[in-house]
């Protein structure tokens, strides 16, 4: 997690985050415009004060609803000041700043004095060094894929405000200085490199990387978007060793996707491997500084995966998580630095899947670790001792801890974040390493996380409700207020011109007797004496929450400006969603779909049968699994859906990639039944309502191949449908005029059909 002080308020420009990069952050769900036909419209009560409606230009064009934030903050070492880019008069500066007072302690680096051969260079990333004496600055950065991106580097002095360049044959990927400062590793063309500051001289550790079959330091497509692996290596605490991810990717079978950028379409190919076929070989190697050599890690015992690594406070000892395919079985394992040896001091095993990546955490005393796991039937915090010995469970209940901050070993506190007061709320909390001494930090009910300073003294918290944006204040370890950085006023009062409605929350029971959470936006001036239709927003994946007491960005407000067309827009967490334990999240396990698009179904059921509800106008939308879901609604529920919008689908488990598909599903060759007989592309004969397919032609993550399936058996099976796709256009579909034209054919699309 990335991301004090009135002075903060300085860097508007850098902390506002847009509603648009909100929604491709999430890239779940959908927006757009146009009159409403007039069986939707809604009556104004006489005298009643105007108020204005929502436009898609307000949401996609203008970014009248953007929330202030504050980002890009980090901690330095004495945990008492804090650095942040600011744009300045000639570009972005790097500047310090004291937590307690909020004011400005120095400009460490002025964009003015950033020139190299008389270029001017522009901050877009740093990094310090161990001391803070220098700073590695990234510019030019280039994305890749969703986590992944290269740049050019430079290493900047602060004492004599020397410029050095990292590399100069093209742009590197993961610049990272060693624990001394002096050197700094790199990715390019696929080998890992570092270069030694001191006397200026680069050494290349290995030779054998080739695009699309071999990678050093850097992880493959499927690490990356399923592990949230993209550096690949790391520095030994002392600096003298290098430990980083080999993948063999020859044997994966190759992804083409068309790049339609000049007279003739460019091929752009990558290896993915999909559900059931073969995955890159992987290894860690480890290379030591002194010595030039590199050993081989030697695990023991055979595994498919290897979700992360982590270098101990012990110089010599590497941890290695290491997984089987079926993702239910996991092993941390203690490797010597020098032999590349190992012993296996933890095995956490499930009868159905752990989810990814495994989460452990080493304290600086080198006496422990500390793991989170979903053992208990909720995601809990363990303490272990160095030799996997279970010294005690930390936390307990029947509630998930859902992000853990770190530990202050001093006091022997840990900060976390749980969903113990509800499913739907999140908050901060600290504890005792032996369980005792709990106190919640954040007192508004909400979804609340922390962004800790190095020292623990201080946290900033970020605290949003479904009908509030961004509330930004900093705090002192024990929750005590110290002061407001950002309360939105501008926002919230450009929200009372308009004609928002409360999205509130309820629940029911289906009539297997599951209790489902949702929210519901209801038209302005509701009458119970009228129908109106439904538009029900999805996404429903494992683990995964629409019903949250959060704040929606953009698409708050398209479900705001659909409600004002006369929609009650809704959204329902069917069973294998988060925050309610393991049994109702795991019960969708080798069969995807499922349960999901049942509950989902009898939530359309719920809905027609309250007075209230025109039960012949229901229609969903959703995004990647969204769609997915969307799309087995209208067609396993075709008798109570009206229409879809599926955005990005999955219309069949065999297409979508090796890591997630497996975890939920195992192979295709195990479980074949599981992934046909929930796959929309094998239930096309169902569909009687209005079917909107949407989709990126250069969607790396869900191919593009999903909906040209899909086509086939539409076709195959004489069923009309609507199809709508955006050349050169990720899984995010976002960029230029795109999300405002998108939005704007949903929008339409359920005007004239729902």
């Amino acid at each position: 997690m990335k991301r004090i002080a009135i002075a903060v308020i300085s860097i508007l420009s850098l902390n506002t985050i847009s509603a648009q990069n909100e929604e491709f952050a999430t890239s779940k769900k959908g927006s757009s415009e146009e009159k409403a036909p007039i069986s939707a419209q809604i009556d104004l009560q006489e005298n009643a004060p105007l108020k204005k409606m929502i436009d898609l230009k307000d949401i996609w064009k203008d970014y009248t609803f953007s929330s202030e934030t504050v980002r890009g903050v980090r901690s330095m070492n004495d945990g008492k000041n804090y650095t942040v880019l600011e744009r300045g008069k000639t570009g972005v500066n790097l500047v310090q700043y004291n937590y307690k007072t909020g004011n400005k302690v120095a400009t460490l680096i002025d964009s003015k004095d950033l020139l190299f051969e008389g270029k001017q260079l522009s901050i877009q990333s740093y990094e310090f060094s161990s001391d803070e004496t220098r700073v590695l600055l990234g510019t030019e950065v280039e994305a890749i894929y969703r986590r992944s991106s290269k740049a050019f580097y430079y290493v900047y002095d602060l004492k004599s405000k020397k410029v050095e360049q990292l590399a100069s044959e093209g742009k590197q990927m993961y610049a990272d200085f060693s624990p001394s400062g002096n050197k700094v590793a790199y990715v390019y063309n696929n080998n890992l490199f570092f270069k030694d500051f001191t006397n200026n001289s680069v050494s290349q550790i290995t030779v054998d990387g080739e695009y699309n079959k071999i990678i050093n330091g850097a992880s493959d497509w499927v690490y990356e978007e399923e592990l949230e692996l993209s550096k690949a290596f790391q520095w030994s605490v002392d600096g003298q060793h290098l430990a980083f991810f080999r993948f063999n990717e020859e044997a994966v079978k190759q992804w083409n996707m068309k790049m339609y950028d000049g007279l003739y379409p460019t091929d752009y190919k990558f290896k993915y491997p999909k559900a059931g076929e073969e995955n890159a070989k992987v290894q860690i190697k480890i290379f030591d500084l002194t010595s030039k050599k590199t050993v081989d890690v030697d695990l023991g015992t055979p595994y498919e995966y290897i979700p992360s690594i982590e270098w101990t406070k012990d110089a010599n000892t590497l941890a290695v998580i290491s997984s089987n395919r079926h993702q239910n079985e996991v092993k941390i394992n203690l490797v010597n630095a020098t032999d590349g040896k190992s012993k296996t001091v933890h095995v956490e095993k499930s009868d159905t899947y752990i989810e990814m990546p495994f989460e452990v955490h080493f304290t600086k005393d080198q006496k422990h670790f500390i793991i989170l796991s979903e053992k208990s039937g909720y995601r809990h915090l363990y303490l272990h001792s160095i030799d996997g010995k279970l010294k005690n469970q930390i936390t307990k209940g029947d509630w998930p801890v859902t992000a853990y901050y770190g530990i202050n070993e001093k006091k022997g506190v840990i900060y976390y974040q749980s969903a113990e007061t509800s499913a739907m709320d999140r908050n901060v909390y600290s504890i005792n390493l032996n369980g005792s001494g709990k106190k919640r930090l954040t007192n508004k009910d909400g979804t609340n996380s922390a962004d800790f300073s190095t020292s623990f003294d201080y946290f900033i918290n970020y605290h949003t409700s479904a009908n509030t944006p961004n509330y930004v204040s900093l705090h002192n370890s024990t929750g005590g207020l110290i002061r407001v950085l950002k309360d939105n006023q501008k926002l919230n009062q450009t929200l009372a011109q308009y004609e928002i409605g409360e999205k509130t929350f309820f629940s029911f029971k289906t009539s297997v007797n599951v209790e489902l959470n949702a929210w519901m936006i209801k038209p302005p001036n509701f009458s119970e004496t009228k129908k109106y239709p439904v538009f029900l927003t999805i996404y429903g994946g494992p683990g995964s929450q629409t019903v949250t007491n959060s704040w929606g960005g953009s698409n708050y407000f398209w479900h705001q400006m659909l409600a004002q067309k006369g929609y009650i827009v809704i959204s329902v967490d069917n069973r294998g969603t988060g925050a309610r334990g393991v049994d109702f999240k795991k019960v969708t396990y080798k069969q995807l779909g499922k349960y999901e698009t049942q509950d989902q179904i009898e939530a359309a059921k719920y809905f027609a049968s309250l007075p209230y509800v025109d039960p012949t106008r229901i229609g969903v939308q959703g995004w990647s699994y969204g769609g997915y879901m969307s799309s087995l609604c209208l067609l396993k529920g075709a008798d109570y859906f009206k229409a879809a919008i599926a955005v990005a689908p999955v219309t069949n488990w065999r297409f979508y990639d090796s890591i997630y598909t497996e975890r939920y599903m195992q192979t295709p060759q195990e479980n074949e039944d599981g992934y046909d007989d929930n796959s929309p592309i094998n239930h096309v004969e169902k569909l009687k309502g209005k079917y909107l397919l949407v989709h990126g032609m250069a969607d790396d993550n869900v191919h593009l191949q999903n909906t040209s399936e899909m086509i086939s058996a539409l076709v195959e099976a004489d069923k009309q449908f609507d199809l709508f796709v955006y050349p050169n256009k990720n899984h995010g579909i976002y960029g230029g005029n795109t999300r405002y034209h998108l939005y704007t054919k949903m929008t339409n699309f359920l005007l004239e059909n729902l």
